[in-house]
């Protein structure tokens, strides 16, 4: 059943099913009306000569410059031209599919402007599979991605370049063959695709979905290394969490509780400190306060995603249009910007933990470094290295590109919200987040099989998991392809569902 756009709410989960998993798309007869209503006002506006920004006016610092009859077609595709000035390596197909998803979704309300032909047209690319190749760098997400939503306008003159069916074809060809009509721009039109945020709210959607996932991952990793390390699971009692009230570290300190149930830690049968250190005893707290800001980003962005990001914005129920900023995608960058910063804490407190399995004076017992060896063999010393790297690397992605504004267009666009930078390096946070869980993950199954205890079910699953892949290191090895078989295994998400499968969902 295809998910209809344009009569309900575009969720994240929604436009991760259309992005990366190929789901089809539907209008609703309503916003098929919405379009259309607002076409005729646009165009009788046009015959009467009102003055309208980006129909028969320049753009950016030539807003001023009114056009004539004869230059107001023309002007659409030159404006398509001029702005498909990105740069560099294509964006991935599913970020460019969650874009076209956005702006279809834009339309639907019907407060765009453009015929309705273009509209459909973006759902035909989405449900037989063309994919504009779009630069990834290019956008300071205000006015909107114009950049790389125009290299999506390129296809409705027949131009620019496409993916289809494995290939990377010539525009017009990747039409032709999966048999989608060029519906060419006219009046509004090419404004009408491009001037809203839609590739770095797509972008932030799907990574949205991701460091979910992500934080269910560092709450397994930290059950193993709380269950490897001995530790006080008082801390995580729900009337602790319940009396401070976050919802985040209540449900963080739940699923916690829940992958060491049915483990000899869980039922006090192993004797522990009074009180551990933060790593161990705060994490809860941590990851709870990412999952509050994870529930605070995500309703910013399913507000865009649903909301008319575009400029300018028509009102057909009074007849009138009015030139703002609603493209302007500083309401997702600021909270995303959290989000890259959150990924990059939870990560310090894993490596943190990872630090106390390898080092003698804090490990409760369990050999120097992981290993039988300690002299002769360094274990996972090294691991620890690499950790670190990578989380110097995600502290200096982690600056706000939300404060970087370079003012643009002859200063007419002096303030603009760089959420595209934000976009970009939120996506390599999380390629290093998901290398630094995976050698504590890998830490904890080494010090877990140094253990003669029980452990909790979901704790046995993921150790169990994770020896599908990575050996005991019972003799050094180069540990390279550990480590990257391991970042791997997080990324693909496969001990988290096979945990849920077990304990259940660790909402």
């Amino acid at each position: 059943m295809p998910i209809e756009l344009g009569n309900t709410q575009l969720t994240v989960g929604k436009l991760v099913q259309i992005a990366r998993f190929g789901e089809k798309v539907q209008l609703h007869s309503d916003a098929v009306e919405r379009i259309n209503t607002c076409r005729i006002m646009l165009e009788e506006k046009i015959e009467a000569g009102e003055v309208m920004y980006g129909v028969n006016t320049g753009i950016g610092e030539f807003s001023e410059v009114v056009l004539d009859d004869d230059q107001i077609q023309d002007f659409q595709r030159y404006l398509i031209y001029n702005h498909a000035a990105g740069i560099g390596d294509p964006a991935p197909i599913e970020y460019v599919r969650g874009a076209i998803a956005g702006r279809i979704n834009v339309h639907s309300k019907g407060r765009s402007g453009c015929r309705l032909e273009i509209t459909q047209t973006m759902v035909e690319m989405l449900n037989k599979g063309v994919t504009p190749f779009v630069c990834q760098k290019g956008s300071v997400g205000a006015s909107g991605d114009l950049a790389p939503m125009s290299q999506v306008a390129l296809l409705m003159l027949g131009e620019g370049e496409a993916y289809y069916k494995g290939e990377l074809l010539d525009g017009k060809i990747a039409m032709e063959r999966a048999g989608i009509s060029i519906p060419g721009l006219m009046a509004r039109d090419g404004l009408a695709i491009i001037n809203g945020s839609n590739l770095l709210t797509a972008m932030s959607a799907i990574l949205i979905y991701d460091t979910n996932r992500w934080y269910k991952h560092a709450e397994i990793a930290c059950a193993m290394s709380l269950e490897a390390l001995k530790a006080n699971m008082k801390p995580y009692l729900p009337k602790l969490h319940k009396a401070r009230g976050f919802t985040g570290a209540i449900r963080s300190a739940k699923s916690i509780r829940r992958l060491v149930e049915n483990g000899d830690l869980a039922k006090n049968k192993i004797k522990c400190k009074v009180q551990d250190a933060y790593s161990m005893r705060s994490t809860p707290q941590v990851i709870g306060a990412a999952h509050d800001a994870l529930d605070y980003a995500k309703t910013q962005v399913e507000i865009e995603l649903n909301g008319v990001g575009d400029n300018p914005i028509f009102f057909p129920e009074d007849n009138t249009q009015i030139s703002g900023a609603n493209f302007q995608g500083t309401p997702v960058s600021l909270p995303m910007d959290m989000i890259g910063a959150s990924i990059t804490m939870v990560s310090v407190l894993s490596e943190r933990r990872m630090n106390r399995l390898n080092n003698p004076a804090l490990n409760v017992g369990l050999p120097a470094f992981l290993t039988k060896g300690a002299g002769m063999f360094s274990g996972l010393m090294l691991s620890q290295y690499t950790a670190d790297m990578q989380i110097v690397e995600q502290r200096i992605l982690s600056m706000p590109a939300s404060i970087q504004s370079i003012p643009a267009a002859a200063d007419q666009e002096d303030f603009v919200s760089m959420g595209m930078n934000t976009a970009i390096k939120n996506f390599q946070i999380l390629d290093n987040a998901y290398g630094v869980l995976g050698i504590e993950l890998m830490a904890a199954a080494q010090a877990l099989d140094f253990r003669d205890y029980s452990f909790g079910t979901g704790v046995e699953k993921a150790k169990e998991i994770i020896r599908k892949y990575v050996d005991f290191l019972d003799i050094d090895r180069p540990l390279y392809s550990d480590h990257t078989n391991m970042k791997a295994l997080v990324k693909s998400g496969e001990i988290l569902e096979e945990i849920e499968k077990s304990v259940g969902s660790l909402e």
